[in-house]
């Protein structure tokens, strides 16, 4: 009987090599200015500076067209707006990925599909466990469901060649399907108050959007003019306005141009979709710009008066295990049921150590665990007892998936 072996663990063509060469490069150097921008959001919020950091985040920012008007501290303006852009590279890759990538079969599909599952059921589980009595703190059993891309990325760069290919692929499609389990439970769970007429209109832009797609439009400009018509009506819908950035992201056509050498008569290989062109754009930006101010108008939390039993209480507590335990759990868990049914096998490269390894990896959530519990908490108390577990459990996890991958994974000589 010939072993299963998904796609996942094949040699990829050279262009998906150069291309995820340069994906993990810019996730691994963003994932470094996240940490930065944590750091730095957390100094300044802890020292003289904390003032001014608080003017910064609550600085109203107000555009006015006509009777439309959209006021906000500039806080808000990040996450709903910048946030959006991340949630337009989210969809773009995810698009791209089912249509042509690690998620275009089922053979490449199942393993980080059911990895990814089981480490957003498990996390959310435990976190459930910890917090049943209390109806306000359940609103964010989300948190600790959610990797970090960049910043796993970024931690296992300092590893250098020692981790193989194959760890950073499945850690990358696993995060992506996170994300697409983020984007329908923010959808489901975290919009509030709709206007059905702001939805008519939301409604209008997606159309539009599809129209072009089924005349063939591919100049990428209509579909952005429609985007940014589409984040303003979802935004004064009630549904959470990052959506927008997911379906104008899923709008855009991933439509090969294959020109035709007249010499060679070979495809050229250098051309790119309008989601290519569009996600090679973006993501410098969101990995560099985005990112990191997020996370430093987020992650400065006031660290004066906290005490040994605050981080004890049950809701960070939650967020901890859901994310420090929860995670390798769930997602080790399900890599060895996957293997021991004869339906996948680990990646070329990993054992089972070096799977334990990636799973406290994907503990790491960070940057979509600080944007669910915005969207969960409006008390600050709860807000605070989250961002509290999401630093704990990101910290942990990057030290302890660091210094386990370090002593299991072999060096390059023996690599070599």
């Amino acid at each position: 009987m010939t072993e299963h072996r998904p796609s996942l663990t094949r040699p990829l063509p050279r262009r998906a090599l150069r291309a995820l060469s340069e994906f993990f490069r810019l996730e691994a150097a963003g994932g470094i200015m996240l940490i930065a921008a944590a750091a730095l959001a957390m100094i300044a919020a802890n020292s003289p500076l904390s003032p001014a950091y608080e003017a910064f985040r609550e600085l109203p920012v107000q555009v006015r067209i006509g009777e439309l008007e959209i006021a906000k501290p500039l806080l808000l303006w990040i996450n709903d707006g910048l946030m959006a852009v991340f949630f337009l590279l989210v969809a773009l890759e995810i698009k791209r990925e089912t249509l042509s990538g690690q998620l275009a079969s089922r053979d490449q599909l199942i393993l980080p599909l059911v990895c990814a599952i089981a480490g957003v059921a498990v996390p959310a589980l435990l976190f459930t466990a910890f917090n049943r009595g209390d109806a306000g703190a359940m609103r964010g059993w989300a948190v600790p469901t959610a990797t970090d891309i960049a910043f796993a990325l970024g931690v296992l760069a300092l590893l250098g060649s020692r981790v193989p290919v194959g760890m950073k692929l499945l850690l990358s499609t696993i995060a992506v399907v996170d994300d697409l389990i983020a984007i329908l439970i923010i959808a489901l769970f975290y919009s509030h108050g709709m206007s059905l007429a702001a939805l008519a209109w939301a409604g209008a832009a997606l159309a539009g959007m599809w129209l072009l797609n089924r005349r063939g439009v591919t100049r990428l400009a209509p579909y952005l003019v429609l985007g940014v018509v589409l984040w303003v009506c979802v935004l004064k819908s009630g549904v959470h306005a990052t959506l927008a950035g997911v379906a104008t992201g899923l709008m855009i056509p991933h439509t090969q141009s294959r020109h035709i050498d007249k010499h060679n008569a070979v495809p050229d290989e250098t051309e790119h979709s309008p989601l290519e062109t569009l996600e090679h754009a973006l993501h410098p930006w969101v990995a560099y710009a985005i990112l990191p101010v997020f996370a430093f108008a987020n992650a400065g939390l006031v660290l004066h008066g906290l005490s040994m039993d605050d981080m004890l209480s049950p809701l960070p507590m939650g967020v901890v295990i859901g994310l420090l335990l929860g995670k390798p759990v769930g997602i080790v868990g399900a890599a060895l049921a996957m293997r021991a049914l004869g339906w996948a096998r680990f990646p070329d490269g990993m054992d089972l150590r070096a799977m334990l390894g990636l799973g406290l990896m994907c503990g790491i959530g960070f940057t979509m665990s600080l944007f669910i519990a915005s969207l969960a908490y409006s008390e600050p108390l709860h807000y605070e007892e989250a961002v509290l577990g999401i630093l704990a459990a990101s910290v942990l996890s990057a030290l302890i998936g660091y210094g386990w991958l370090r002593a299991v994974l072999p060096t390059r000589s023996k690599v070599d």
